[in-house]
């Protein structure tokens, strides 16, 4: 099994990559993995940013529809999408400025990280927060 994100870099985006977190594919479907692992990241102290087509607001943050349309600087784009859509994503959180981007267990698309790695970010695939947190002891 190859490993897309050793401890170091999930270490670092988890702590230091910034406290804002969009994540694309959350919506107010408290059965749905996005929901559990944004009530996480929240926990340890991560502003979590719905990015959902019906633009919801879930956990008290205004949805937007896209990536492109939240006004504010974005840290880390988190991705709950298959992965034919991902790597589309990707681009538009080097669009967008973020610092990282970490694709959800069960995303892949190595060409996505390969191009993202490369732009200068921060990357982590086929892993989750929910798990990585408390792995790490960080909360």
């Amino acid at each position: 099994m190859t490993l897309y994100g050793d401890d170091a870099t999930i270490r670092q985006i988890l702590t230091a990559a910034g406290d804002t977190w969009a994540v694309v594919g959350l919506s107010d479907n408290p059965e749905r993995a996005a929901y559990r692992v944004a009530e996480k990241l929240q926990r340890i102290g991560k502003r979590v940013v719905p990015v959902h087509p019906k633009a919801e607001t879930v956990h008290g943050e205004q949805g937007y529809a896209s990536l492109a349309e939240i006004p504010f600087p974005v840290d880390v784009v988190d991705v709950f999408v298959n992965s034919a859509l991902a790597g589309g994503i990707a681009d538009q959180a080097v669009a967008i400025g973020a610092k990282a981007i970490w694709f959800q267990l069960g995303v892949i698309d190595e060409a996505a990280y390969d191009r993202t790695r490369e732009a200068g970010l921060l990357m982590v695939m086929d892993r989750s927060p929910g798990r990585e947190i408390p792995r790490l002891a960080l909360g």
